[in-house]
């Protein structure tokens, strides 16, 4: 397929009646096959993310969390729901200080799983298949097992002397304690007892009967903070997406604890620039972009988290007024270090798929527990991999991210999507923690002021700009070390490293994240979809 752009990895995929994009195909025909079945956008999404908590065990699953963004034909609205867990009631901040701090594996690293509870709220509103058979794609992966990819096999190996030593892991995700080969089967026939019981039972069965008395059972035994009390506790809830107009297009992320609000600020900032005229993936378009996404971080770091207990001045962060203060901090011919937080007026391993269908509807769900494999601890007989989440939370005492017992920690999870004249344009988004919001930034520029299509968008060369420095410990410094991929032309790569930017190559194909994107063709209204080729991933429709 050529394009203006070069040649793409693959051909964007093209249908009339459904479509799913994720980041492992048989997660994406779990989908295809429950809105064959009569299902709608929001039946196959949910289908989805159950079969991707069997086949992409290192990214999500129902020990998780997540976000759901929601456009419905019917109303013209965009509705989200927050399925982010608490930290447990007993997780203090002085408590993990005086064991050496937050562990990135282990029970003392799992907060309340969230996702099922959003799954269940969106579906309960907006679904039209019953639970059996939007589980049952999910349900027939866990029993017959699923070939395992050369991608999830580097990961079992990585996780299996872990998963070795625990004889609730070592019968899922090794072979008689040996890592998974590629082609080898895995299966998970507890699990699909859970998402049977789940699909009999609702919520109560997780977060009141058998399963959350499990849960609490196993993080007791293994010295863990978090209680049956904590599950039963919990509830997800409907949220009200923010977004910006950006020239024209309507851009919906999700409120805070997400971090969403980092993809809108730069996209303000970068408004202010005529991006067609610096070019497509040259050294100016892209250091403006670096250097917009630094102010952006810095006013997360300073004002973001969970909005329950800290007033997030998030309508002046948003502002175009604002965004015209920050640009004029921005120079076109150097890299900037000291990026101190700006002052807005008062007025948060994951994976990502998208789904649509031929009413109209679009759905974009981020889901997570975590780094890869969480915990690496799953709760007895439940077939449930649980998450780390808590290594997310900050210790320092005046950080607005600073832990507390109950509240919710700052998220990267950001699903995207886009409207213009309140008619559905795109939805995209990609796993990769702090990176989420920079490769969404290049996505949805790549399409609306590019003119690529969806898997030109998903496959063109990637950046990603690092954070702070390791090791800094001079307030607002900020690295300048970009990972380009080399696909990137040799004059963006050494005009980025005339500006000051501390190159760093990761490959041809060495980029973050699995990004996934749907976009709707304007006139016949035909769904288009492109998947990362960097992963598993595929688009598939019929």
């Amino acid at each position: 397929m050529q394009s203006p752009h070069g040649s793409a990895f693959r051909p964007s995929v093209m249908g009339s009646n459904g479509m799913v994009t994720s980041g492992h195909v048989l997660a994406s025909q779990a989908g295809i096959q429950t809105m064959m079945a009569g299902g709608n956008a929001l039946d196959a999404a949910i289908a989805t993310a159950a079969a991707l908590g069997v086949v992409e065990p290192a990214g999500s699953g129902l020990g998780g969390d997540g976000f759901i963004l929601i456009y419905w034909a019917e109303t013209g609205q965009v509705t989200a729901v927050n399925g982010t867990g608490p930290a447990p009631r007993a997780a203090t901040r002085e408590a993990y200080l005086k064991s050496g701090g937050i562990p990135m594996k282990g029970m003392r690293s799992v907060s309340v799983p969230g996702l099922l509870d959003a799954w269940l709220l969106a579906h309960e509103r907006f679904g039209t298949l019953k639970l059996e058979e939007v589980f049952a794609p999910a349900i027939s992966l866990c029993k017959e097992g699923f070939p395992v990819s050369h991608r999830l096999a580097g990961g079992l190996k990585g996780e299996n002397s872990r998963f070795a030593a625990e004889p609730d892991s070592r019968a899922i995700f090794t072979q008689n304690g040996e890592p998974i080969p590629a082609g080898q089967l895995l299966s998970n026939p507890n699990l699909g007892k859970t998402l049977s019981t789940i699909a009999k039972d609702g919520r109560d069965a997780f977060y009141k009967g058998y399963i959350a008395k499990t849960i609490a059972e196993i993080s007791s035994a293994y010295d863990g903070l978090l209680t049956y009390e904590d599950l039963a506790n919990y509830n997800a809830h409907w949220d009200e997406p923010i977004h910006v107009n950006y020239r024209g297009y309507e851009v919906y992320e999700m409120p805070p604890n997400s971090s969403g609000h980092i993809l809108l600020q730069e996209l303000n900032v970068v408004e202010l620039f005529d991006l067609q005229t610096l070019g497509c993936n040259t050294a100016e378009s892209i250091h403006l972009m670096v250097e917009a996404k630094k102010l952006a971080f810095a006013d997360r770091e300073k004002y973001m988290a969970d909005p329950n207990w800290v007033d997030v001045p998030i309508e002046g962060m948003l502002s175009k007024s604002y965004a015209a203060e920050q640009a004029k901090r921005i120079d076109l011919e150097k890299a900037a270090v000291d990026v101190p937080a700006g002052g807005p007026e008062s007025h948060e391993d994951t994976t990502c798929f998208c789904t649509a269908d031929s009413a109209g509807n679009l759905v974009c769900i981020l889901q997570s527990i975590q780094s890869g494999f969480g915990s690496g601890l799953v709760a007895g007989d439940t077939g449930i991999l649980l998450n780390n989440r808590m290594t997310y939370w900050h210790l320092e005492e005046n950080h607005p991210n600073c832990l507390m017992p109950s509240k919710r920690v700052r998220h990267t999870m950001n699903p995207v999507i886009v409207l213009k004249d309140g008619k559905p344009v795109l939805a995209c988004g990609t796993p990769g923690a702090d990176t989420q919001v920079q490769t969404n930034l290049q996505l949805v520029t790549h399409v609306l002021d590019f003119g690529m299509t969806p898997q030109e968008a998903v496959s063109a060369p990637r950046w990603r700009s690092l954070q702070n420095p390791m090791e800094s410990t001079i307030p607002h410094t900020c690295s300048n070390n970009l990972q380009l991929e080399n696909r990137f032309s040799t004059d963006t790569i050494e005009g980025l490293a005339a500006k000051g930017h501390e190159i760093q190559n990761v490959g041809d194909w060495g980029g973050p994240g699995s990004a996934q994107m749907i976009t709707v063709h304007p006139e016949s209204a035909a769904l288009i979809g492109g998947s990362d080729p960097r992963t598993d991933g595929y688009a598939v429709t019929f």
